[in-house]
């Protein structure tokens, strides 16, 4: 150790050791040391630097690359396309009238998708069948049934477009197309004269007999060259209550020798034909039945980003849609409440821009990403917009109604949903009875159960009507079943029972 100090110590002879010692920088100085900051080569400022270097990107450019380095899209050409298509997606502004114009067009009722979605199956059953129908020039009746705003009508169209490009593809003669609403008919016959209108277009019917009997005289002899008609008839269940004898008589012209109709009934009334099947049976012209069940959460958001996509900006965050759809397929299943629920929400959203802009804490002076989000619709809009929606007198009225009768509702729900409109206070009792014992809850006997009837009468929830005997007096119900099932969601117990 002494040698190697004196070593360290005594100066070299040669000049170029010298040099070296000088130059060479040694292990563990400190930065206050002054032959530090002369040994050392200073290294340059990384702003200096870019600043300096005369290919400097641009900023977007440096932007580009940390998001796909972030999003780790170097890969597929599909995703660097995804990395673009992000970057480059406009900020959407709900105070822009021409976005927010776009955004109530795409959620609005009366705008068709351009896609069907989450209806596919049931599309191709009904394609299959007219299909089939087309080819053999054969006659046949199809039932459409489903609860109001689960996609029937739309799918019907679909079908309609579909069906008219296959025939033309395979080089078959397309039907006519004849759509009817029931409810726009001032008399329920004129259902008939619509169709022979159609089916002899250009020749005036004889005024001495009934479209009806004309129908079935074309129908009942061979005709050259008729061609084969395709008739759409929307809310077939007008027609039950206004006049039976129609509702068979359109049916049996389905099973007339040599009639060319097919006929595609839509309605809301999922029993309409196990109601009228001794009879339909009776006359042969029982029909092929297609049921549209209520969306689900998951389909829901599903066409909601159908309708969404199509936007080059993003408006909606996807907790609130998920939202939205939890609580709409909980109540109902209904998409124009889904719908609705949307639109309300994006007013909720500008009504409280509006408010940030007057009161002087505009999104303006936030940063670009946190502007981005603020400007979508969140969580406590759509929650807002959902108590707009289904908030009304009548179910805050069932919110407080005590136990029992909340559960009188309940079951009258349950019993409805099977496409019952009206049932007798006896059958009520039945499935009151059954969802007491299920829960362990005494029941209360058919006396009381009337009389707490008649106070939801008087409440106008219940309709009940007047018979001698209290089980045989007529109970309907006065207000919307969804409304019942939102009121009551709540409560873990009838939310179990009404699944």
């Amino acid at each position: 150790m002494p040698a190697f100090a004196a070593r360290r110590h005594s100066p070299s002879s040669d000049p170029t050791s010298e040099t070296r010692v000088a130059v060479t920088p040694r292990k563990n100085r400190l930065r206050s040391d002054p032959d530090a900051a002369i040994a050392s080569p200073l290294r340059k400022s990384p702003r200096l630097c870019k600043e300096g270097s005369p290919n400097s990107s641009p900023k977007i450019e440096v932007i580009r690359k940390c998001l796909k380095s972030s999003l780790n899209l170097s890969g597929s050409p599909e995703k660097k396309q995804l990395s673009e298509d992000f970057v480059e997606r406009q900020t959407w502004d709900p105070r822009e009238e021409t976005q927010l114009r776009a955004v109530n067009e795409a959620l609005h009722l009366s705008t068709a998708p351009p896609n069907v979605v989450c209806r596919e199956n049931e599309q191709n059953r009904i394609l299959d069948f007219c299909k089939k129908c087309v080819k053999e020039e054969k006659a046949g009746s199809l039932y459409v049934c489903g609860c109001p705003g689960t996609g029937k009508t739309l799918s019907m169209e679909k079908v309609k477009v579909m069906l008219v490009d296959w025939a033309n593809k395979e080089g078959v003669q397309p039907p006519d197309v004849l759509s009817i609403n029931c409810t726009t008919l001032a008399n329920m016959s004129e259902i008939f004269s619509k169709i022979l209108g159609q089916t002899h277009s250009g020749k005036k019917p004889s005024p001495s007999t009934s479209s009806l009997q004309q129908l079935q005289k074309l129908y009942s002899q061979h005709t050259p060259g008729m061609k084969m008609i395709l008739v759409v008839a929307d809310e077939l269940d007008y027609l039950i209550t206004k006049d039976r004898a129609v509702l068979h008589d359109l049916f049996m012209l389905t099973t007339m020798p040599f009639s060319r109709c097919i006929l595609l009934g839509v309605a809301n009334a999922i029993d309409l034909a196990d109601r009228f099947i001794p009879k339909l049976q009776s006359l042969n012209c029982k029909p092929m039945v297609i049921t549209f069940c209520a969306y689900s959460k998951d389909q829901i958001i599903n066409i909601l980003q159908e309708r969404l996509k199509a936007l080059p900006y993003t408006v909606f965050q996807p907790q609130a849609l998920e939202l939205c759809a939890r609580k709409v397929a909980a109540a109902s299943g209904d998409m124009r409440k889904a719908l609705a629920v949307c639109r309300s929400a994006i007013e909720m959203l500008i009504g409280e821009s509006m408010l940030s802009s007057v009161d002087g804490t505009d999104d303006q002076q936030k940063p670009a990403a946190n502007n981005m989000t603020s400007n979508q619709v969140r969580i406590h809009h759509v929650a807002a917009a959902l108590s707009k929606v289904y908030k009304s007198p009548v179910i805050d009225t069932i919110i407080s109604l005590p136990q029992h009768q909340q559960i009188i509702l309940c079951s009258a729900v349950k019993l409805f949903r099977e496409g019952k409109k009206g049932t007798t206070l006896g059958e009520l009792n039945k499935y009151y009875v059954d969802v007491c014992k299920s829960t362990m809850i005494p029941p209360v006997g058919i006396l009381e159960l009337s009389s707490m009837c008649r106070v939801l009468d008087d409440q106008g929830i219940l309709k009940l009507g007047q018979s001698r005997e209290d089980k045989l007096r007529r109970v309907t119900l006065n207000v919307d079943g969804a409304d019942i099932v939102f009121a009551l969601q709540g409560v873990r117990f009838f939310r179990n029972c009404l699944k």
